[in-house]
């Protein structure tokens, strides 16, 4: 009787919760409904706003605006060359348009940029650009935000575009960095047409594919990799965040890209096939095509190594050195590099024209203690291996000193993995070096690839296999290696100033012709 009463009471408490519930549940619908009419309310409000803004602007200037969002474009590297060049070509073209930037540089001003520009890249805009500077640009680096990285910096992007609309609310908005978290705010907020130019997808589907296999890397630390609960969780991540980076560059009018490998990833992400296009990056080739191409007997710069009698008159009696050019970042895998040259010198042995012929040079630039932390753990690696006596690094030098280690270099080594594009894999090539690159992205896809039925270098993806490579160019006669030389420096045309500015010329049109009108 008593386990009855208990049951009974217990179904009346649960009718009562019932009750409770679906009495609120009208209150909560009505309540949801005028908090989302008063939030379209306010954002229609604030585009009113700005657009009013921009109408007042345009009076005053008597003509159109374009805006790029650089905030790092005093920062010297290829994805400044594009955005430089992309003005240069559009400043030409558009005369009565004027240009804008929004950049997050501090410290400096916009003739100090724009004399870096100059001295850098050797490129002079043809009229003047108004800078805009934003105060909170630490919102999108990464040090901001030591887990959930992507998330941050994506979330942080949206505050400092809402920071630049604000601040010039301009009627064609260039993203040339990768932020496609602040395309829908100009979009949808500023009423702006949009345009993107993406280096490198924020998140991609390789990615998740090593956080799914478990597969530690420099983006996936090995506690998360050794964990099944934390990998899926970390899937289940990469997935949501996947989803609303596609969301969001979907909102792009124009989506130019820089590779194929590139290509691959936008489509799948941001399914805009009809408005996608690739627009190879501007490479600096002009310095090095200067440079003839020379047969190696003729070349200077070429230490000359004794002959033994038992060579026979056959080997190469010349000294090669094999140069890596590259940022001593974790994702060029310096490392593989390292060991695959001592799996050379191990081949080549000793004698006349083995491993005392050889040397590996690293050049490359050091951002900040931590890179230079693993320039000495590099260090150590040769230490250990017994090859450092073979090795040389080189830390941030003169364009001139790299110019001319790649010029009298044999090799031009590269190992990164899906590299998105690899212009210092076009500059190797243009110096008149055998490239060497990694078996993937944009070296395998765009660049390392048969040129009028010509090879123009070799590819690998292992120690032995870059070992094995490495070893047959070496083993190439002068007059072939010279061969495929030429080959490879015809094929980098492709990617000059000239050809870059043509196609992302035709890619703007469209958005541009519906300024002027």
């Amino acid at each position: 009787m008593g386990h009855d009463n208990h049951h009974h009471h217990l179904s009346l408490c649960f009718c009562d919760l019932m009750r409770l519930l679906w009495s609120l549940l009208v209150p909560c619908l009505y309540l949801s409904l005028i908090l989302t009419l008063v939030l379209l309310l306010l954002l229609l409000g604030v585009r009113m706003w700005l657009q009013g803004r921009r109408k007042a602007r345009r009076a005053q200037d008597d003509g159109p605006a374009v805006a790029f969002f650089h905030p790092y474009c005093n920062a010297g590297g290829g994805g400044e060359r594009v955005l430089w060049c992309s003005l240069r070509a559009l400043m030409h073209r558009y005369p009565g348009v004027s240009f804008v930037v929004y950049t997050g540089d501090q410290g400096v001003t916009g003739e100090q940029i724009l004399e870096g520009a100059r001295q850098r890249f050797h490129i002079t805009l043809p009229r003047s650009v108004t800078f805009v500077f934003l105060r909170h640009h630490v919102l999108v680096e990464a040090s901001s935000y030591p887990h959930f990285t992507l998330l941050g910096q994506s979330a942080g992007s949206m505050f400092l575009g809402w920071e630049a609309l604000t601040a010039f609310v301009p009627d064609l908005y260039v993203d040339s960095m990768g932020y496609a978290f602040t395309l829908p705010i100009f979009r949808y907020l500023g009423g702006c047409k949009v345009a993107s130019y993406v280096h490198y997808p924020t998140v991609s589907t390789d990615m998740l594919s090593v956080v799914r296999e478990r597969n530690p890397g420099f983006n996936n630390a090995d506690f998360i990799s050794r964990n099944p609960i934390l990998s899926a969780l970390k899937v289940v991540y990469y997935c949501c965040f996947a989803l609303l980076y596609g969301l969001a560059g979907s909102c792009s009018d124009v989506i130019m890209v820089n590779s194929t490998w590139t290509l691959g990833h936008i489509l799948a992400l941001w399914r805009s096939p009809s408005r996608t296009s690739i627009v190879y990056p501007p490479c600096d080739i002009r310095a090095f095509l200067d440079v003839p191409l020379e047969d190696e007997d003729e070349m200077e710069g070429w230490e000359e190594l004794g002959r033994e009698e038992e060579d026979g008159g056959r080997g190469d009696r010349k000294r090669h050195s094999i140069v890596s050019v590259g940022q001593f970042r974790p994702e060029k895998d310096h490392q593989l590099q390292i060991r695959a040259f001592r799996k050379l010198l191990d081949r080549k042995g000793d004698g006349p024209g083995g491993r005392e012929s050889l040397r590996l040079v690293l050049i490359g630039g050091c951002r900040n203690q931590e890179d230079e932390e693993r320039v000495l753990m590099l260090r150590g690696l040769c230490q250990e291996l017994g090859i450092a006596d073979y090795v040389e690094f080189k830390l941030n030098i003169p364009f001139e000193e790299l110019k001319r280690e790649l010029v009298d270099a044999t090799i031009g080594l590269h190992t990164m993995w899906n590299e998105h594009f690899g212009i210092g894999v076009v500059e190797c090539m243009a110096a008149g070096t055998i490239i060497l690159a990694h078996k993937s992205g944009g070296p395998k896809l765009d660049i390392v690839v048969p040129y009028e039925g010509r090879q123009t270098g070799f590819l690998a993806d292992s120690e032995d296999s870059y070992a094995a490579a490495m070893e047959t160019i070496l083993s190439l006669s002068p007059t072939a290696r010279l061969e495929m030389r030429r080959n490879a420096r015809d094929s980098v045309e492709r990617f000059s100033d000239q050809e870059f500015e043509s196609c992302f010329l035709a890619a703007m049109e469209p958005l541009m012709g519906s300024l002027e009108r």
